[in-house]
C-alpha cells in the first residue's frame, strides 16, 4: 500500500525504479528528443537531412535533437561541442559517424571506457562502461557556431544529465565552449566553494587540469575535429594522455558505488 492506503498498481514501476539514474536520463532524452526550442537549428538539422553529400546519398537521416548516452552510474563524463551535420544528426548518437567519433572512440576503448573502438550507429552495439557522452549544444549548428540564445536554451539538458550521474567524479571538456559551459554549471552548482577555487578566471588549454568541489576535477581537451587532426595540432598521443590521467583521477577516488544498471542509454 502506498502511503494514505492507495495501493500501486500491479503495472506501475516500483518507486526506486522511477527515480533511478536510468529512468530519469531517459525522461531527459524524451525531452531533448522532442525539442524545437530553436528555429535557426530545426531549419539547418532538415536541410543538412535533405541535402546529404554524395557519400551519404539515400541515407534516413535522424534530424532530431541527439541526447547524451552511456552508462547511467558513470563517473566520467565528456561534453562536446554539438552532434556534426553528417555524423550526429545523421545516426541519432553524439559522436557517432563522422571521424571525430572514430578518433574519440579509439581513445575510449584503448583505455578500457569503450566495448568496441568505433561508432557508426545507433545499432552496432557499442556500449560505454564508467564513462557518458554528451554536448553543450544538441543540435547542428550552421558552421558549427551556436547562437548565445542556442546554447542558453540547450543547457537545462546538460545540468539535469550532470545532476542525475550521481557517481560523476571527472568531466572532460572536448573544446574551449564545452569548457565554458561546464565552468557555468560549476559556478552555479557550488557558488562560494567555486569563488575560492575560481579566483583568478580559468582559460582553456589543452591537457589542463582543473580541481572541482567535492572532490572532482575538470580536464580539458582539444575537440578531436579534422581541424584540429589533419593539422596535427591533436594527435593520438595527445588524446590518449589525457584520458590516460582521467583513468588515473578515478583511481584515486574512493568510492562507494551502488549496483550497475543493465540498460544504457543509447539515444
Amino acid at each position: 500500500m502506498r502511503e494514505g492506503g492507495e495501493s500501486q498498481s500491479m503495472g506501475d514501476p516500483p518507486p526506486e525504479a522511477v527515480f533511478s539514474p536510468g529512468a530519469l536520463l531517459a525522461e531527459v532524452e524524451r525531452e531533448v528528443v522532442a525539442c524545437g526550442r530553436c528555429p535557426r537549428l530545426v531549419a539547418w538539422r532538415e536541410e543538412a537531412a535533405m541535402h546529404p553529400p554524395k557519400r551519404y546519398a539515400g541515407c534516413r537521416y535522424w534530424a532530431k535533437p541527439v541526447p547524451g548516452f552511456g552508462d547511467p552510474q558513470a563517473r566520467l563524463v565528456l561534453v562536446g561541442l554539438a552532434p556534426a551535420a553528417h555524423g550526429g544528426n545523421r545516426t541519432g548518437r553524439m559522436f557517432t559517424g563522422d571521424r571525430s567519433g572514430d578518433w574519440l572512440f579509439r581513445a575510449l576503448h584503448r583505455i578500457g571506457f569503450a566495448s568496441q573502438p568505433f561508432s557508426r550507429n545507433r545499432e552496432d552495439g557499442l556500449q560505454l562502461s564508467d564513462c557518458f557522452v554528451t554536448a553543450a549544444v544538441r543540435c547542428c549548428p550552421p558552421e558549427n557556431r551556436p547562437l548565445p540564445s542556442e546554447r542558453k536554451n540547450c543547457y537545462p539538458f546538460l545540468v539535469r544529465e550532470l545532476e542525475t550521474l550521481a557517481n560523476l567524479r571527472v568531466l572532460i571538456a572536448l573544446g574551449g565552449m564545452a569548457f565554458e559551459t561546464l565552468l557555468r554549471w560549476v559556478k552555479e552548482r557550488w557558488p562560494e566553494e567555486a569563488r575560492l577555487l575560481l579566483r583568478k578566471r580559468p582559460s582553456f588549454s589543452h591537457g589542463a587540469e582543473m580541481p572541482l568541489p567535492k572532490g572532482r576535477t575538470l580536464f580539458m581537451s582539444y575537440h578531436p575535429s579534422q581541424q584540429n587532426t589533419f593539422t596535427g595540432r591533436l594527435t593520438e598521443e595527445m588524446f590518449d594522455a589525457v584520458f590516460s590521467r582521467a583513468r588515473a583521477a578515478l583511481e584515486d577516488v574512493p568510492e562507494q558505488k551502488p549496483p550497475r544498471e543493465e540498460e544504457q542509454r543509447t539515444g
